[in-house]
Order: structure tokens, then sequence, then C-alpha cells
């Protein structure tokens, strides 16, 4: 099954928490939480503009990414967990 995002909408993978410190101490996993960080998978075909058109997204395929925290939304497909953000939700690209 393949997911393919609608309108402005964003598909990211979270990227996994860190389960050493620098200081090489490991964490248990109740003590670890994911990052606002992600690598968008896929995009959404942009903005519905008023004269039909379409308005480009800012980020593309293989964009990392930082996102609000609590925001979008969180599902299971194939044991994968992804997140379905919109565009807006998305805080910057990082270089």
């Amino acid at each position: 099954m393949k997911l393919v995002p609608l309108g402005e909408k964003v598909i990211v993978r979270q990227m996994e928490a860190e389960t050493v410190t620098a200081g090489g101490i490991a964490l248990p996993d109740s003590a670890t939480e994911k990052p606002a960080q992600g690598k968008v998978l896929a995009v959404g075909d942009g903005r519905l503009l008023e004269d039909g058109t379409y308005a480009p997204l800012q980020v593309c395929e293989g964009d990392k990414v930082i996102f609000e925290k609590f925001f979008g939304c969180k599902i299971t497909l194939n044991g994968e967990e992804y997140l379905i953000l919109n565009e807006s939700e998305i805080l910057a690209v990082i270089g």
C-alpha cells in the first residue's frame, strides 16, 4: 500500500530518538523522546488557489525538516510509523 498526500499535506518519517548521550551513557526507552525532525517521503500537489491552480509546496521529497512537536496525524502502515503534516506545521528545512 502506498501513501499519497493530498493538497498541502506532507508525509514524514520521524527520526529515531538518540539512545546514547554524547558522553556515552545509554538511555532507557522511557527516557528517550522522538525528536521533532524527520525526512519528507512524499508531498501533495500544493495549496489550491482561488483561480483553480496550485501553489507548489516549499518542501521536496528527501528534505530533512523540523516540525512542530505535537502537530500532525500519526499513522502506522505496514508496521512503519508516519506523520501526515500540513506544510504550515513544518518550521524549517535542514540544509
